[in-house]
């Protein structure tokens, strides 16, 4: 049996892992979008690195796109067999790649205009809607700890990972020439004081493990508490400056969680009057496909939801449908708050807002998550006195402020956490996925602390024997 590291290699985005059998069988774990990279995404996303005709199974562990956003393209290109996760992760995957076909729909149309005036060959989308749809499709759903038989030879199950609604941890016992082994992918592990999910479930003992390692150099407790955050920028921006503020958020975990201090604050009294748009059509049916999957929240909020049935809204709170609706921000001169997808800044409708709104000093933009240093967000992040968007520069003079403590991945004492439930004698290697190389270095180390012996940081398309 050997696996191959096709994504989420040394980098944080295109999770993609290959299982291959010695009868020749391969099982995929996710296969998700390159994003945040520049040019070198698109080279990425273009190819596998393997044949998608050949792949036997597919296990998705959650739903954000740069875990489930080339499933379409797999399907299109070949795969012909089951697609198994959560049912939450199901309606959440559904909306996210035919959301994903539609921006690549339309980035493509958009720049064909411009190649045919230039009489240059036309570019055409990874894939479409038709394409998601039928991806879509091919979804077999499995609750969390059920052991199901993929075939005579593989068992999976899944544990709660606390990441999103739906994300598992994914656990394979693989039996070969008479041994079985077992190998457990933990996805994206959420945080054990998460104000909407629950705490990623302990899971049973593994000989390998493929860990995300995205913030294992850091601890999320050093940062203030999200509401109080909230609220700063919102007095500071709207209030006394009267400009707007502008939050990227990924559609699907973030923008619920701001919604949910924004409701918290609601409650205390202690919410600036001020208008609230969530400019983003998918963020309005994410949030409704997770209050449908409320069984999953976690005790505080379900304690919240017998005196507030819907914990995601408050007075003052917007959702934008159409497009002419989102460029009617553009004119307004009124101080608001603009919650819009994606949480990177590199597609989607706040792109426009910040395109719009950066060279005004009394605005601010206020990043929630995690950005790739080569996207917008990493660069705004990153203190870049200019920027390019949409082909044209632009001085950066609204403020640029950042939301730490509102991370869906754990520190480095989540991970150990979820870990502590190994005898570390019996893990055969651990390799590191998902996580930047200096921090997956750092993170090692305190693996190593612990007693875990043998330790992996894969490259780009390695493939190892197990």
């Amino acid at each position: 049996m050997k696996i191959g590291f096709h994504g989420a290699a040394r980098t944080v985005t295109g999770s993609k892992h290959l299982i291959t059998l010695d009868n020749g069988k391969k099982l995929l774990l996710d296969c998700g979008l390159f994003q945040g990279m520049g040019d070198k995404s698109d080279e990425l996303n273009e190819s596998f690195g393997f044949n998608p005709e050949n792949i036997n199974y597919v296990i998705l562990s959650h739903a954000h796109i740069d875990h489930c956003g080339l499933l379409p393209k797999l399907v299109k290109d070949g795969y012909k067999g089951k697609i198994y996760a959560t049912p939450a992760t199901k309606d959440l995957a559904s909306i996210l790649m035919e959301d994903s076909a539609g921006i690549q729909e339309g980035e493509a149309r958009m720049t064909n205009k411009r190649l045919a005036l230039q009489k240059l060959p036309l570019v055409t989308p990874l894939y479409n809607t038709l394409d998601a749809m039928a991806a879509a499709e091919r979804f077999e759903t499995i609750e969390y700890d059920i052991w199901f038989a993929l075939d005579e030879n593989i068992e999976c199950s899944f544990t709660e990972a606390g990441h999103i609604i739906g994300s598992a941890s994914v656990h394979l016992r693989i039996t070969e020439n008479g041994k079985k082994t077992c190998i457990t992918f933990s996805g994206d592990v959420g945080r054990y004081k998460d104000m909407i999910l629950r705490a990623p479930a302990p899971f049973e003992q593994a000989d390998y493990i493929l860990i995300e390692s995205t913030y294992g150099n850091t601890l999320h407790e050093e940062f203030a508490p999200t509401n109080d955050i909230l609220l700063d920028w919102i007095q500071k921006t709207c209030i006394e400056k009267k400009g707007k503020l502008i939050m990227p958020a990924f559609s699907v975990g973030r923008t619920q969680e701001i919604l949910y201090s924004l409701n918290q604050l609601s409650l205390k009294n202690k919410l600036p009057a001020v208008d609230y748009f969530v400019d983003s059509p998918l963020s309005m049916e994410a949030t409704e496909v997770i209050k449908n999957h409320s069984l999953y929240f976690n005790e505080s909020i379900q304690e919240v939801m017998k005196i507030d049935k819907n914990p995601f809204d408050f007075e003052g709170l917007h959702f934008l449908k159409t497009q002419d609706e989102s460029k009617q921000l553009n004119y307004r001169k009124e101080p608001c708050v603009i919650i819009s997808s994606g949480g990177m800044a590199e597609a989607g409708r706040v792109k426009h807002h910040i395109s719009n709104n950066i060279e005004c000093s009394k605005n601010a933009i206020l990043l929630t998550g995690y950005c790739e240093a080569h996207s917008l967000g990493g660069r705004l992040k990153n203190g870049d006195k200019e920027v390019r968007i949409f082909g044209k520069w632009h001085e950066v003079n609204a403020a640029i402020g950042q939301i730490r403590s509102m991370s869906a991945h754990g520190d480095y004492n989540d991970l150990l956490h979820f870990l502590a439930c190994q005898n570390t004698s019996k893990v055969k290697k651990v390799f590191l996925v998902h996580g930047e190389y200096e921090v997956q270095q750092d993170f090692m180390k305190k693996l190593s602390d612990k007693g875990f012996a043998n330790i992996e940081i894969p490259e780009m398309y390695a493939e190892i024997n197990l």
